[in-house]
């Protein structure tokens, strides 16, 4: 009997270590013959990794007193917003168990980034001083570096060769001037951009890659005019390295996997252009 074509699903199965073991091999096969998709794979794996990297200490986060209240008392009727509480620590602990790769990719940054602050600003959700809070500016970037730089066909949504284009759409969509930084005599090219949610509205990302192919991402936000702090400042959110900056009414975070000289490098190449 000739066997059934691989589909998608069986792909992302292999990914995600839940394909049968009785169609394993067959997959293997398959990618042996198809290096493009097995280049594909191993990014999606790399992928994968990384975002364990990033929110698998999300599943030490104690669980909140006015819960663990509510269980002891069964019959207890759960008010909503505790009930909205609970949701979102449990997704926390189930997210990798019960989402293939490719949805956390499609969702990861609605659901992380902007679900929280969605409630806030509708005046549903009022957070308890110790939990739920906006999501700060270097996890925002880094989870946007994990999520789109390792994607091999389509890391960005316009590429540079419409350049053009992209800043105007961008800065449509931001309300304000954004234009990427030229970071070529650093050895960086701009791959392209795309546009995200961020914590209360939309955020852009432009893409750059070296000559090794190593991707390096910066964010940029209008969200931060509150905060006063425009220091210089370093963070390391899993395997990504982040250098980020408020100048005026716009936030700048650079993420790359690289070492913390080389991106403190290119970040002040970047910090000098914006300034000018």
């Amino acid at each position: 009997m000739k066997p059934l074509p691989i589909s998608e699903s069986d792909l992302h199965a292999y990914v995600d270590n839940v394909l049968p073991e009785s169609l394993r091999a067959e997959v293997e096969d398959y990618l042996a013959s198809h290096p493009d998709e097995a280049e594909r794979l191993q990014a999606y794996q790399a992928q994968n990794l990384a975002l364990k990297e990033l929110f698998n200490p999300m599943l030490d986060e104690p669980i909140p007193d006015n819960l663990l209240a509510l269980a002891a008392k069964p019959e207890t009727v759960i008010p909503q917003e505790d009930f909205l509480r609970g949701a979102v620590n449990a997704q926390k602990r189930s997210i990798f168990s019960r989402w293939s790769l490719e949805r956390i990719a499609a969702g990861l940054l609605i659901a992380v980034v902007s679900g929280v602050s969605g409630w806030l600003a509708h005046g549903q959700y009022q957070p308890p001083v110790r939990s739920a809070q906006v999501v700060p500016l270097p996890r925002q970037a880094a989870v946007a570096h994990v999520v789109f730089s390792p994607d091999v066909r389509r890391p960005v949504e316009v590429r540079a060769e419409q350049e053009d284009q992209l800043v105007t759409w961008l800065s449509k969509r931001l309300g304000t001037p954004v234009r990427p930084p030229k970071l070529g005599t650093l050895g960086y090219e701009l791959i392209g951009g795309r546009l995200l949610p961020g914590n209360s509205g939309p955020v852009a990302q432009f893409m750059y890659h070296d000559s090794s192919g190593q991707r390096l991402t910066l964010y940029v936000t209008t969200e931060n005019t509150a905060n006063q702090d425009t220091g210089f400042r370093f963070a390391q959110e899993g395997p990504v390295n982040v250098f980020y900056w408020i100048d005026g009414k716009f936030g700048y975070a650079l993420s790359a996997g690289i070492d913390k000289s080389e991106l403190s490098r290119v970040a002040t190449a970047v910090y000098d252009q914006l300034e000018h």
